[in-house]
């Protein structure tokens, strides 16, 4: 963490045991007269100036919003209590500790140092007072360090609580979230469909357009021999078309997915591709289906970038996973600028975020650059069988893989 991110920190702690005092004496008064109906409103405004108030600490000093501007005397009580104790402690402990550095400076300076004896079990030393001075103010305030980061991570768990979403607005998020990741799905499919109709018309289209013409032109020619070179030239033509059928079947969906797993595929890609691609890859099983088309097409794209835009010369493909969730990172040297909105790497988002997942594209300009998508490893028996039906949706679908 940052010194300048502990120097915020300390700064709202401190502000907030201030903020504590005016809490506790507003309650006091305040809360028994907000029994009384005439005297209530009065009450509710000076409660909801106080939340206020702490709803800008918090985003200023602490880089917490928070969504619900309303705030309860019980958030009010446990904010007061917290601030006024952790503020005290590291208000304390600052004190103390410069209390102790100042004077082991002065000895040290001075030359008015004593020397200290030091019993530890088996050791003895000798040390002099400002040498025991400037430890001891070092030791208190890495501690009031700590203190501060723990009142603080304490301050956004209570705001979080009191402040946080309720149980509509995240019903309402996951309605939304629901929603746009099904309209990302439907338009991802659309877009993979174009490409599919423009990889057919722009390279198998094509073969079998000059295929079509050179058997007419043996089939009209008189000559034996000439006849003879144009049939040779549409056998040629016909090996090629069917390379490239392979080669759009292969972009769809690979079968070697299906039959080999992921591994598999992703050493397919890097045999094809026409840069060096490492693959490290560190999964004890294999995924869902869903989960194991998303980390695959995730690579292929991300090295499809690297090659065609990036202008890269090494590219590292990541494969990790711990208890609850896969991931794969994929890295290249290249010149960097990738842009996160554009029509492949946008369709990747799409995917992920259908599952859950989290998509990252970091690419500064220069680069380097690194591209990667964490899923959950695993599902309850309703949400496997919802997701597989997903992607028998949008993908061939694969036969159900073996744990």
């Amino acid at each position: 963490m940052s010194g300048n991110r502990i120097a915020r920190t300390l700064v709202g702690v401190l502000v907030g045991m201030v903020l504590g005092v005016v809490e506790l004496a507003f309650l006091c008064l305040a809360w028994p007269t907000s029994l009384i109906a005439a005297t209530r409103p009065a009450a509710d405004r000076g409660l909801a100036r106080l939340v206020a108030l702490e709803r800008a600490r918090l985003a200023r000093w602490l880089g917490h919003d928070t969504t619900r501007t309303a705030g309860g005397y019980g958030f009010l009580a446990a904010r007061a209590a917290l601030g006024v104790l952790g503020g005290y402690g590291c208000a304390a402990g600052l004190f103390l500790g410069g209390l102790l550095l100042f004077g082991g400076l002065w000895d040290l300076l001075w030359g008015e140092s004593e020397a200290v004896p030091v019993n530890l079990p088996g050791v003895k030393l000798v040390t002099t007072s400002g040498i025991l001075g400037l430890t001891s103010a070092g030791a208190l305030l890495a501690l009031v360090t700590l203190g501060v980061l723990a009142v603080g991570a304490v301050e956004r768990r209570l705001a979080d609580h009191f402040l946080g979403p309720g149980r509509q607005e995240l019903m309402r998020r996951r309605i939304a979230e629901l929603t746009a990741t099904r309209a990302g799905i439907v338009r991802a499919v659309d877009d993979e469909r174009r490409r599919i109709e423009r990889d057919l018309h722009d390279g198998v289209q094509q073969r079998g357009v000059a295929l079509a013409m050179l058997l007419g032109r043996a089939q009209h020619s008189p000559d034996q021999a000439r006849t003879a070179e144009l049939v040779g030239q549409a056998y040629t033509e016909s090996r090629r078309l069917l390379d490239e059928l392979r080669s759009v079947a292969w972009r769809i969906y690979p079968t070697a997915l299906d039959e080999l797993g992921l591994r598999a595929a992703l050493a397919g890609i890097a045999e094809r591709s026409s840069m060096p691609v490492t693959v490290h890859y560190g999964l004890a099983d294999r995924p869902v289906s869903a989960v194991e088309t998303a980390l695959y097409f995730t690579a292929r794209e991300a090295i499809t970038n690297a090659i065609k835009h990036a202008g890269a010369r090494d590219i590292l493909v990541m494969l990790t996973e711990d208890e609850r969730t896969v991931s794969v990172a994929i890295s290249d040297d290249g010149r960097g600028g990738a842009d996160p909105s554009g029509g492949g790497l946008s369709g990747l988002a799409r995917r992920v975020l259908a599952l859950d997942g989290v998509f990252t594209v970091d690419s500064p300009e220069g680069g380097p650059t690194k591209v990667a998508a964490t899923l959950w490893s695993g599902y309850a028996p309703a949400a496997r069988s919802s997701i597989r039906r997903w992607s028998a949706n949008c993908s061939p679908a694969p036969p159900t893989p073996t744990r």
